[in-house]
């Protein structure tokens, strides 16, 4: 299984790996791992209902309203970008950040129809009072193949704990769509050149549903 087909199984349990541990409360939990809980509850409940299985577009929106509090997007972003990060105008680094959010939200909009066949085994997680970043290690499950170590990292900011990357049998999303963009950008010649082509990808994606 490739890093793509991966990530798109991993990003999933971030939203409902719980949901293979019912007896767990997520008041039982720490909170990053409650927060993880309750957002599964709410896209499960979701994709109960037969026209977010059917209408990409529309399953896409909830997608985006349901990572955005769960998601450090700007972090994220930050880190996906590298050195070209610091060295981009504030209104590259928005239109990046959103053009990769979309990018992001829509992959992973599109793997809720087609991953169905799994589960996720979460590892205990130990927490000091004033800890500040944490690492929610899991495995997921598959039939017939190997289980796959998922770990995501999150961080609290302002009292809100969001995650900023996912490591997936020791490679970092953040660190694989970096180089894949740093390529990118010395190919195209600029990071706006990068941004429209990225723009131009979601937008023909979202239109063809």
């Amino acid at each position: 299984m490739n890093f793509k087909h991966i990530g798109l199984i991993s990003f999933l349990a971030l939203l409902t790996g719980f949901l293979s541990t019912p007896c767990v409360m997520a008041a039982e939990l720490p909170q990053p791992q409650a927060l993880i809980v309750n957002a599964s509850i709410k896209l499960k409940e979701k994709l109960q209902e037969k026209e977010f299985n059917t209408d990409f577009v529309k399953l896409n929106g909830y997608v985006d309203e349901l990572l955005q509090p769960l998601t450090n997007f700007d972090l994220i972003s930050s880190l996906v970008l590298g050195e070209s990060w610091n060295s981009a105008t504030e209104n590259e680094q928005e239109n990046f950040k959103k053009e990769f959010k979309t990018l992001l939200v829509r992959t992973y909009s599109r793997a809720f129809m087609e991953f169905k066949d799994w589960e996720i085994r979460y590892q205990p997680l130990t927490m000091a009072a004033d800890t500040k970043k944490v690492v929610v290690k899991t495995q997921v499950i598959q039939p017939s193949t190997p289980p796959i170590a998922v770990s995501y990292r999150m961080l609290l900011v302002d009292g809100n704990w969001k995650v900023y990357d996912i490591v997936i049998e020791g490679i970092s999303l953040v660190t694989n769509h970096r180089s894949t963009f740093k390529t990118e950008i010395q190919t195209k010649g600029s990071l706006n050149a990068v941004i429209a082509a990225l723009a131009k990808r979601n937008a023909e994606a979202l239109s063809s549903r």
